[in-house]
């Protein structure tokens, strides 16, 4: 599966735009500031229904604009597949694959299996833990359709309940009945998705390791630790006992909602220990192992989108990330950088096809092509 062409139209920076693709290495090359992320993140639209990096879909119009368009044709089993998305001010966002809009967005979810990496993602090491379970919510989503409407059912019924209690708190009244039934809801979808997080953290650690270990050439171990309230307890126990201090706050205070992800290097949080260099090769790794572990669940390589992630990595390890990404195991790749001359250098090395794309604000050449 790969991504041939796009078209934008009034996306972020771009007014008008038709890009063909390589099915191996696509570079796009040029200063910080002109586009190269925004057509990053337009791929990555067109998989996930949303920007990578704004959620608000009129904010990726470009300014003085009344809409924006993408739309791309993937080869999958040697079928074309349009995927197509519009966005006009103060409408509905528009979805359609082959000419047919999607009834519910989730239902595109997975259907277009991507990988993202970009500077963003030290969010998962710096802040808190919601950045963490959003992460593992969206591999496990684009793999398990079943996963994904049980979140969405989830986070609805936890939404009501903590309106309900909200509205008890104003109204100075209290009814255990009406909270009891979203209760089940939480307790039936909350465990479903717990099971799902525990076999995932278990079956991506070795991954991970295995790429941590090829990527900074070191034997260290690297770790993550699923923290759950449910690991040790039954939920409808400890939503049971914690009803008064959820009255007193207003809001729901125990479930999967409130689960982490703490991240290691050598048993030791590496936000703490971590460089600035082993920060970043822990995230690589950790998306890379992502990529092969939903190529090996749902049996398609995932585009795999990489966005000016070789700052502050020498020369070694550019090269052994550029050596992984060129092996048989990827598919289609797509890199962002400012520098053509370090990837023309290791590109041209390489017995691979390669596109390389000069960028300047919304002027862009098929500057090498190999």
């Amino acid at each position: 599966m790969y991504l041939q062409d796009i078209s934008l139209v009034n996306y972020k920076n771009y007014d008008n735009v038709e890009l063909q693709f390589s099915p191996k290495i696509n570079c796009f090359i040029g200063k910080n500031g002109v586009g190269k992320t925004n057509l990053l993140d337009a791929i990555y639209y067109l998989s996930f229904c949303k920007s990578f990096f704004n959620p608000a879909d009129t904010q990726n119009i470009k300014h003085e604009r009344d809409y924006f368009v993408i739309q791309g044709t993937y080869l999958k089993k040697d079928i074309k597949e349009n995927i197509y998305c519009a966005q006009k001010r103060n409408q509905k966002k528009q979805f359609k694959r082959n000419k047919k809009e999607y009834e519910k967005l989730s239902d595109h979810i997975g259907f277009i299996p991507l990988v993202m990496i970009s500077p963003s993602d030290i969010n998962l090491i710096i802040e808190g833990s919601e950045d963490r379970r959003k992460f593992i919510d969206g591999v496990i989503s684009q793999y398990d359709k079943n996963y994904l409407e049980d979140l969405l059912k989830y986070n609805r019924a936890l939404q009501q309940r903590n309106i309900l209690l909200k509205n008890f708190s104003k109204q100075n009244y209290f009814d255990i009945e009406s909270i009891q039934l979203w209760n089940e809801q939480l307790i039936a979808y909350g465990n479903n998705i717990h099971k799902c997080r525990v076999k995932f953290i278990d079956d991506l650690l070795p991954i991970f390791q295995k790429y941590y270990n090829y990527i900074s050439s070191d034997s260290e171990k690297v770790e993550l630790q699923y923290l759950s309230q449910l690991h040790d307890n039954d939920f409808n126990d400890l939503l049971n006992n914690n009803i008064e201090r959820d009255r007193i706050l207003q809001y729901t205070t125990t479930g999967i909602h409130k689960d982490d992800l703490i991240m290691k290097l050598g048993g030791y949080p590496i936000k703490t220990v971590g460089s600035q260099g082993q920060q970043k090769t822990f995230l690589v790794a950790l998306k890379f192992a992502q990529f092969d572990f939903i190529k090996e669940v749902n049996g398609y390589k995932p585009i795999l989108l990489l966005d000016d992630i070789f700052d502050k990595f020498d020369s070694t390890r550019v090269k052994q990330i550029i050596d992984l990404v060129a092996d048989k195991n990827f598919k289609q790749i797509f890199i962002t950088d400012t520098s053509d001359t370090r990837l023309n250098e290791i590109l041209s090395g390489l017995d691979i096809e390669f596109n390389i794309f000069k960028i300047n604000n919304d002027n862009i050449q098929l500057h090498a092509k190999n």
